[in-house]
């Protein structure tokens, strides 16, 4: 499929005209161009400019995962919440929430210079001088720092206090992605397949919740390609985007999410992740105590956090192998997510039987 075709699948350049036009002036009133900056995995972000602003478009793509059109509104939401916070992200300058102007929600953002770590052939990348030591060792240092800053963000007091259900949100976390893993063979007809380590996890999961835990906002999908770096040095995070999963609820989850494919101090002989080379990064331990330092928060218990980190990404993308197994996707892509979901839950369950 040519860019074309996917920019005519997702704009309609006339419609989106008179909302800009309408909504945001700020960007300018000459004719649109619009220039596909990723189809993503789960949203497209598209270029916009009429010679104001730079800004750029997000939106569920043609064939949108479970729930998008709803999680693009929230998205939109908590990045508008966090203005005025010392969280990096994008400023939001319009939300649409009628399917009619270009044929799904949307919201238009300022486009924010720098780099994002990319996947290349199933392994994360980035560019030089943060491709290795000495600057590469500064870059997960400065993802907690975004982490930490969104930690100590009052959500009550930016008006997120309904955004999510922050009561027993622990609790609900095994039920909750446990339901998402079976509704694809409804939705996408798809038979499911043995997963190693799933029981063990699941079942581990649901006799370990701590007990007292500090509710804050949740980013929900941290990584360094869902991020945007300045290009100076000393490596700092200039804007935190893709926030479809953010919701109210325990930050450590966030951190445990980033954490799990780093080295272990405890585990010099596990494998780190298969996606990054973070040989030349700190370990996790030295990032959680960075972390702690930040924000007060006590990570006495988290294994916890990083079981459910592995258990809730392995649930999640096991609608990409649904999705190829239906024919929705190519078959290299349900492989290469197939094999990330049996990491994840290898991982967890490895956890559990050192630690657990």
């Amino acid at each position: 499929m040519g860019l074309k075709h996917n920019l005519a699948e997702l704009v309609d350049i006339p419609r989106l005209t008179a909302w800009l036009d309408d909504h945001v002036p700020e960007l300018g009133d000459g004719p649109l161009a619009v220039e596909l900056i990723s189809g993503g995995y789960s949203n497209a972000v598209i270029a916009l400019d009429r010679g104001g602003v730079p800004m750029v478009l997000r939106r569920p793509p043609v064939v949108p995962p479970p729930g998008s059109e709803r999680t693009v509104l929230r998205e939109a939401r908590v990045l508008a919440a966090l203005e005025g916070t010392d969280v990096p992200h994008p400023k939001v300058y319009g939300v649409c929430d009628d399917p009619a102007v270009i044929g799904a929600p949307f919201y238009v953002m300022a486009r924010v210079e720098g780099w994002s770590a990319k996947i290349v052939d199933g392994v994360t990348t980035y560019p030089p001088p943060f491709d290795g030591p000495p600057c590469g060792y500064r870059v997960p240092y400065a993802v907690v720092d975004a982490l930490v800053a969104l930690a100590n963000v009052d959500y009550r007091a930016v008006g997120l206090a309904d955004f999510g259900r922050p009561e027993n949100f622990l609790e609900r976390q095994v039920d909750r992605w446990a339901k998402q893993l079976a509704s694809y063979k409804e939705k996408y007809g798809y038979p499911g397949r043995e997963l190693p380590g799933y029981e063990l996890v699941e079942r581990w999961l649901r006799h370990h919740v701590p007990r007292d835990y500090q509710v804050g906002i949740l980013h929900g999908d941290v990584g360094t390609p869902n991020m945007i770096f300045d290009h100076r040095i000393p490596c700092r995070v200039k804007a935190l985007i893709d926030w479809e999963l953010s919701t109210i609820g325990d930050p450590l989850l966030d951190l445990a999410w980033f954490l799990g494919g780093l080295r272990d101090e405890r585990m010099p002989d596990a494998p780190s992740s298969s996606l990054n080379d973070v040989s030349h990064w700190p370990t996790r331990q030295e990032l959680m105590r960075y972390y702690a330092g930040g924000t007060n928060r006590d990570l006495s218990q988290f294994d916890y956090y990083l079981v459910l980190a592995r258990f809730k990404a392995g649930c999640i993308m096991e609608y990409k192998v649904a999705q190829a197994h239906a024919g929705k996707l190519d078959a290299k892509t349900g492989e290469f997510f197939a094999g990330i979901v049996a990491d994840c839950f290898a991982q967890a369950a490895e956890i559990v039987r050192r630690f657990g």
